[in-house]
This record gives C-alpha cells, sequence and structure tokens, in this order.
C-alpha cells in the first residue's frame, strides 16, 4: 500500500464514496494530532492520496512517519 519515493511515504487509498473517505481522514487527523505528526493529502470523492515525511528532520522518512503510516493502513483495513 505504501511506497518510499521522493523522501516520502505515499499511499494511494480508494473507498466506496466520498462519505466513507472522509470519515477515513477524521479518524486519521485525530491519530495524526495525537502523534503531532501531520500528513499532506488530497481527496477527490472516494480517492485519498497521502504523503507523510518528518520536516523537522530535513523531510526525510523516519520512524514517526513509518508508524503513523501503520495505523493509517489499520484504520483503511476497516473499510475494505
Amino acid at each position: 500500500m505504501w511506497k518510499e519515493e521522493d523522501n516520502k511515504l505515499k499511499a494511494s487509498l480508494t473507498f466506496k464514496n466520498f462519505v466513507d473517505a472522509f470519515a477515513f481522514m477524521t479518524q486519521v487527523a485525530i491519530v495524526a494530532e495525537k502523534a503531532n505528526h501531520h500528513p499532506w493529502w488530497s481527496n477527490v470523492y472516494n480517492k485519498i492520496e497521502i504523503e507523510l515525511t518528518t520536516h523537522d528532520a530535513g523531510n526525510t522518512v523516519t520512524d514517526k512517519d513509518k508508524a503513523l503510516s501503520a495505523e493509517i493502513t489499520t484504520l483503511y483495513q476497516k473499510y475494505k
């Protein structure tokens, strides 16, 4: 699901509809806020693009990104 490219972890996710995509984003927002680690993302209808990188580590992939990507993966599994 995740690929490391350009010093970022990237994922493209597809949902049944916009409501599911937005619900997922809300869940990720709560997890990200608790971790104080916020993704770059975009959403169009049922598709979400996510990128994770650690800005204060020189925009590289760190354990912080890997931990958040694992939590995002777990949340996404509920929508499959």
